[in-house]
């Protein structure tokens, strides 16, 4: 059940006496989809594009579209440039400061957290997941996160002149508020793992809170802290990388439901019947 709450991409047929269980619709999370379910069937093609491949949904058959290509693309992109933006700052704790590097990463921290912030925010917003309150959850945790890392640059890092990267190392507590970002990444990863079944999104989802509350209680050594946080760093560059190495399909799920999700209240309950009947 959980796996079909979170995977936007691995959808069982679904007996048409159990359609009216699947999670209730929301007009907040359906994709813009160019499309409308006039005759019971998902039209996710114009007549231009017929050639496409099509595929059975639980709703009826769909497709892959322009737009979904560009979202799924912005999609893994964002994911790309938070890992990326990760790696490049978190380097700083294995090179030497004397390393040209370095000096040239250190006083730029904070703006690397920015991009890679702003790359998940990306990812998140355009994610594709089943169940509304699931995606709106870890999108309010991003957005916690955010909020939890400016108030701390203004009321903590700056006054103690400091950047917010470097405050959090010297100051395990500030993980309080900037820890929800991570946790919505945490979440991502999980979602990533449980549906494509990939190991490095599983470990993420382990060593990402492992690595964090390590550092907050103060329990866990450097050594050890270190080691994580390397894992981490390759870790983060192989999911983001394998993202591009899956279809385009699998990060858009079952079409069908997303555009059932979007319409109107007697549109669905005539669907419902129709499919029921069948």
């Amino acid at each position: 059940m959980a796996s079909h709450m979170l995977c936007a991409s691995i959808v069982t047929p679904t007996p048409a006496s159990n359609l009216t269980k699947l999670p209730r619709p929301s007009s907040s999370s359906s994709p813009r989809l160019p499309i409308r379910l006039g005759s019971f069937k998902c039209k996710a093609q114009s007549s231009s594009s017929q050639s496409q491949t099509v595929y059975q949904g639980v709703y009826g058959p769909w497709s892959v579209d322009s737009t979904d290509v560009k979202e799924v693309i912005l999609y893994r992109s964002g994911l790309v440039t938070a890992a990326t933006s990760f790696v490049i700052a978190a380097s700083t704790a294995f090179l030497p400061d004397s390393f040209l590097a370095t000096e040239i990463v250190k006083p730029n921290l904070d703006y690397i957290y920015a991009i890679g912030a702003g790359g998940l925010g990306l990812s998140l917003v355009l994610i594709h997941i089943y169940v509304t309150e699931i995606k709106r959850t870890l999108q309010a945790f991003w957005g916690l996160g955010v909020v939890g890392s400016l108030a701390t640059y203004v009321c903590l890092a700056q006054p103690a002149g400091e950047g917010l990267v470097q405050y959090v190392v010297d100051s395990p507590v500030a993980v309080w508020f900037v820890g929800p970002l991570f946790a919505a990444l945490t979440g991502l990863v999980f979602k990533e793992g449980l549906c494509y079944g990939k190991l490095e999104a599983g470990i993420l989802t382990f060593i990402i809170p492992i690595v964090l509350l390590g550092h907050l209680s103060g329990l866990m050594d450097d050594g050890v802290k270190l080691s994580l946080l390397g894992s981490w760093m390759a870790l983060f560059v192989i999911f983001a990388g394998r993202k591009f190495t899956q279809p385009i399909k699998d990060d858009i799920g079952d079409k069908s439901v997303f555009i059932f999700q979007s319409l109107p209240e007697d549109e669905k309950k005539a669907l419902v019947k129709k499919l029921e009947q069948q």
